[in-house]
Parts: C-alpha cells; structure tokens; sequence
C-alpha cells in the first residue's frame, strides 16, 4: 500500500512539474535566434525580450536612442509563424507611429525606419490572436 501512495504522490509531483514548464515563454531563446536574421548590411544594436505572460499583458515597450541619419532594422522571431500574431510599431518621441509591421492587414517580420531626427523612440509589441512570446533584434547601418 505505501508503495501505491509513493507512486501517485510521485505522478502528482511530476504532473505539477510538468504543467508549470508547458506555459513557459522562452522569449531569450527567440531573441538570439533573431540576431543573425538582421538583413546584410545591418550590424547588430540590442535584442529584445517579447512576453506577454501568457496574456496577462497586452503589449511590451521599450525605448532607445535613435540617431538622425541612421537606417534602423526591428525585425521579430517567434514559435510557429514568422510573427505568430506579434506586432512590432515604433514611435518616435512624441509618440507619433512612424512604423509597424502590420501593413494592410498583413504581418511582416522586419521593419526598416530611416531616422529623420534623434531622439528617443519607442519599440511596441502587441499581440494580434496567436502567440504571446517572443523575441526582437534591433540593428543599423550609416
């Protein structure tokens, strides 16, 4: 008999342990894997962490500090799709949208800004249906 109770109490164990690694984001994972995805000619700046805890959060910011002359690429990685349902929009410091990768309705993976003007800009990732995790790598060129 203890050793029918040792068996569950293990089973129970293992299925806790299991059901907290399924909802996982591994939002680092995709943010390396979009490093070397930077279109030629692009070096690369900063990677991004894009969770959205499941839902609990229905966007991610982040700022940096453009600099006027300079070509920026964003582009995004993700489980399934290119995108899985993430949009990324950049705003500039007024927080005026001056791109998105959502453009008629449809989802790219990469979006080029040519700065106009420094300052700082806003990266936003929201989520559109499908996944809710993640990853962004920011690049430019002169």
């Amino acid at each position: 008999m203890k050793k029918i109770g040792a068996i569950v109490f293990l089973l129970l164990i293992s299925g806790f342990t299991s059901y907290n690694l399924i909802g996982q984001c591994n939002a680092d994972g995709f943010s390396n894997a979009c490093i070397p995805k930077l279109a030629d000619g692009f070096n690369f700046l900063k990677s991004y962490k894009v969770d959205g805890e499941g839902g609990a959060k229905d966007k991610v910011e982040y700022s940096y500090v453009f600099t006027k002359g300079t070509q920026y690429m964003i582009n995004l990685c993700a489980n399934g799709t290119a995108t899985d349902g993430i949009v990324v929009s950049l705003f500039d410091s007024n927080r005026n949208k001056v791109a998105s990768s959502k453009i008629n309705g449809q989802l790219v993976s990469a979006i080029a800004y040519p700065c106009n003007a420094t300052g700082i800009y806003y990266i936003q990732y929201t989520f559109d249906g499908g996944g809710k995790c993640g990853g962004s790598a920011l690049g430019f060129k002169r």
